[in-house]
């Protein structure tokens, strides 16, 4: 290992702090440190300001300050650069975010020393088909979901498996998600929580206007489309519940898993179902 990189949730109070910390214990291990240029000014730094592309470009391992959302926005930025991401939780339950600030500097000391494991975790893609053409294609960790606007009308979506219809959705919407995903929206919306190690999909409706409905377990080999039937609401693709793109009447919506993966730097030796009854009674 050579360099780390540094990104920062800058409103988190204590993300420059922390940061200062992360300096020291590199430069004890004569690593070189790359900051983003904020952070690098915030801290009278300057020589350390790089940009994102250039800290993607020449680290071994990004560090990310902040919480579960600062991840899921750095995943989705690097989703190309295959630069394995350390997340130091400085939000509230960090589900993806392997470093509690009480366990910072062991955490760190043992993978400075390059005593660490990589875990792929599977990403969606997802494109929008608008009159027979792309309007918009997006990447994502946790999930895609297709949803009702700001007001309580219902909207109509069927969604496919491989061109099979499986359900006619009347409805708030659904969720497309990844096992990652299996615990933020789907899990309130009373699907399945699934083991981020498998390689899956789930489908599961939003307060749907129907007697029965079940969350959808499918192959990630499988594709599912989602076509909008709703002229008088507003439908929104949502992804990981931080963008959103406005959707038509008949748009139809592609998603799948991704040909590119996050790689998350464990160090915990926590497995899932331990931090999963941790985390969830912490709520």
């Amino acid at each position: 290992m050579e360099a780390i990189g540094i990104t920062a949730n800058l409103h988190k109070a204590e993300a420059l702090e922390i940061a200062k910390k992360l300096i020291g214990l590199c430069e004890d291990y004569n690593l070189k440190v790359l900051l983003t240029i904020e952070c690098a000014s915030l801290l009278g730094k300057s020589d350390m300001g790089y940009s994102m592309h250039e800290i993607a470009e020449m680290s071994d391992i990004l560090v990310v300050l902040g919480g579960d959302g600062t991840l899921l926005k750095v995943a989705r930025e690097f989703f190309m650069a295959d630069i394995p991401i350390l997340g130091i939780n400085l939000g509230h339950i960090g589900f993806l975010a392997e470093v509690e600030m009480s366990d910072l500097e062991p955490s760190m000391e043992r993978i400075l020393k390059g005593d660490y494991e990589i875990e792929e975790r599977l990403m969606l893609s997802s494109q929008v088909i608008r009159n027979g053409e792309v309007a918009a294609s997006f990447h994502s960790l946790n999930d895609m979901v297709v949803s009702k606007g700001p007001f309580s009308r219902i909207i109509m979506l069927e969604a496919y498996v491989n061109d099979q219809l499986l359900e006619t959705y009347p409805g708030d919407g659904v969720i497309v998600a990844s096992p990652t995903g299996s615990t933020a929206y789907s899990l309130s919306a009373g699907g399945p929580i699934v083991n981020p190690n498998l390689n899956v999909l789930i489908v599961t409706p939003i307060c749907p206007h129907m007697l029965h409905h079940r969350s959808v377990i499918i192959s990630e080999k499988e594709v599912v489309h989602i076509k909008v039937f709703t002229q008088q609401a507003e439908v929104i693709l949502t992804v990981d519940g931080q963008h959103g793109f406005q959707l038509k009447n008949n748009d139809e919506i592609i998603i799948q898993k991704s040909e590119h993966s996050t790689r998350l730097v464990k160090v915990s030796d926590v497995n899932f179902y331990a931090l999963l009854h941790r985390k969830l009674r912490e709520r």
